[in-house]
């Protein structure tokens, strides 16, 4: 793993702040979010856990996506 932002897999909250404080706020605007936009994230599943996947969404008669973020939402109560 690399000891850089820069480079790193998954930089940190705050590692490019320094970075962005030097930027001349002329060249910056700031925007509100789209509450309609969606955001997207791509999950590798492979094999035997691919294929549970599709078990369970065929059994509950839903997407892979949605058995996902049903499995999301029970882990998020869970932790609450």
């Amino acid at each position: 793993m690399s000891d850089s932002p820069w480079t790193a897999d998954d930089p940190a909250p705050g590692d490019f702040d320094a970075d962005l404080a030097t930027i001349d706020p002329r060249y910056t605007e700031l925007r509100d979010g789209d509450p309609a936009a969606l955001l997207r994230i791509m999950v590798s599943v492979e094999g035997e856990d691919a294929r549970r996947l599709e078990r369970l969404a065929d059994a509950r008669g839903k997407k892979p996506g949605e058995v996902v973020a049903d499995l999301l939402r029970d882990a998020d109560r869970s932790a609450a």
